[in-house]
């Protein structure tokens, strides 16, 4: 295989040790059947001449990529789930694979999931459904286009082995996905370290997130290390809580295990979009206090970056430590309005309208219970659709004072309806694959996504 000169292989983790990872072998699949192949991130990621048969070598069979890691990693973490602490977790259906550059020079990882069992697996099998696969391809896509912060779903095989679920009907079809994702450390991945007193590891792994995925100097005095990390991943995971809102997007499992370090989103196992503004719209069934409910998200996030803190603690000073966590809320707050004037394509001010607008727009969706997508179609870029309603009012009269970060020349802002992805379009897009094996509305529905993606972004 001949890679592009674009292809920069980086595998940085290995400079961490094997105190980090335990080297693990892909399970064999009977079947390499490719779904989706993300050709667009393949070609920011160097990889983009892949033919059919070295993307199933690579992304199947997992066959080592040139000058990258010689085996997958499962990595070690702990975590709390659902506020109760777990040690007893890690990387349990998935490893990282791969290390790389993409082309704005950002250090990536090709990571797994459904890539067969590892010394984390407990007594799961370590496999990923097809509907997984799917729905984690959807979310992604969406979540992407929308302007989230989000890892990639770079490529997904189906596997040719029925797989048994307690929660859906079974056997199901089976699935092997690879994500691409700005690193794959995790606040409990510091928790673990914590947890067994490991003070120079935790010094190793901040070097590593300051150098790897912030591309920040490393100081020689941990403390100041730990601090700079810490704050970074403050204002990361503001703006991540933040865009969640504003797109409308519930994770669903909001555990310290499944918050990056870099503040992207990723793992999408019942994630759902509200339709409205409901504070307590949940999409895990088995929420049941609703405690990463909508609009819990953001004191889920503030929640775990508290374990962070308490972590970050053995090496640095906890006032500190706590001063920058006090100011999480404000950075939140700011990041909203940010988020939200993206969304309706506005261009903020500076002022206190801006925010005066975000309280507004919050507010008046709340209280109406209109379509969240169908607020933003109607009005974006500074659009003022007739018979808004009373409720929107105060939004009328506060957007007219503001100017469009971009018109609505794009030929989307003409159609009937905004692309939506709500519970009932993902299940008819599975029951056709499910019952017909057809794929044509996943594949469309990919290209409208995209299309929304092209109108939205700046």
């Amino acid at each position: 295989m001949t890679l592009a000169q674009s292809y920069r292989p980086d595998p940085a983790i290995l400079s961490l040790g094997d105190a980090f990872y335990d080297p693990v072998e892909s399970a064999k699949f009977p079947k390499c059947i490719p779904r989706f192949l993300n050709q667009r991130w393949a070609e920011r990621a160097g990889l983009g001449g892949l033919t059919p048969e070295e993307w199933a070598a690579h992304f199947c069979r997992f066959e080592p990529l040139s000058d990258n890691l010689p085996s997958p990693l499962a990595l070690r973490y702990h975590g709390h789930q659902f506020r109760v602490y777990n040690p007893d977790i890690g990387d349990g259906r998935g490893f990282t694979f791969a290390q790389l550059r993409d082309d704005r020079g950002r250090q990536l990882d090709l990571g797994t999931k459904g890539s067969g069992q590892t010394p984390y697996s407990r007594t799961a099998d370590g496999r990923l459904t097809l509907k997984g696969g799917v729905r984690e391809a959807l979310a992604t896509e969406m979540l992407e286009a929308l302007g989230v912060n989000t890892s990639k779903t770079f490529a997904l095989f189906e596997t040719g082995e029925e797989l048994v679920r307690g929660d859906e009907p079974s056997p199901t079809r089976s699935a092997v996905l690879t994500r691409l994702s700005h690193g794959h450390i995790r606040i409990g991945t510091f928790q673990r370290l914590a947890f067994n007193g490991e003070v120079e590891n935790i010094n190793a792994l901040v070097r590593y997130c300051l150098a790897n995925l912030y591309g920040e100097p490393v100081a020689t005095d941990p403390s100041k290390n730990a601090l700079r990390l810490f704050d970074l991943v403050s204002a990361a995971t503001a703006r991540l809580a933040a865009s969640y809102l504003a797109s409308g997007f519930v994770h669903g499992v909001l555990n310290s295990d499944n918050i990056n370090v870099t503040g992207e989103s990723f793992d999408y196992g019942p994630w759902r979009f509200a339709p409205t503004w409901d504070p307590d719209f949940t999409a895990a069934y088995f929420d049941h206090y609703g405690l990463y409910s909508f609009s819990r998200q953001p004191e889920a996030i503030q929640w775990d970056l508290a374990q962070l803190a308490g972590s970050l603690s053995l090496v640095t000073e906890a006032p500190a430590l706590s001063d920058l966590l006090a100011g999480w809320s404000g950075r939140f707050e700011e990041e909203l309005v940010t988020a939200i004037f993206w969304r309706l394509g506005l261009q903020r001010s500076g002022e206190q309208r801006d925010r005066e607008l975000t309280a507004a727009v919050v507010r008046a969706l709340e209280t109406s219970r209109v379509s969240l997508d169908k607020f933003y179609f109607d009005w974006f870029g500074g659009s003022v659709p007739e018979g808004h309603g009373s409720d929107f009012e105060t939004v009328a009269a506060l957007v007219a004072t503001l100017q469009p970060r971009k018109d609505r020349q794009h030929s989307y802002w003409s159609d009937p309806e905004p692309c939506s992805m709500l519970i009932d379009e993902i299940e008819s897009i599975w029951a056709a694959i499910s019952d017909g094996d057809d794929w044509q509305p996943f594949e469309a529905k990919v290209a409208a996504i995209r299309r929304m993606g092209d109108a939205l972004s700046d």
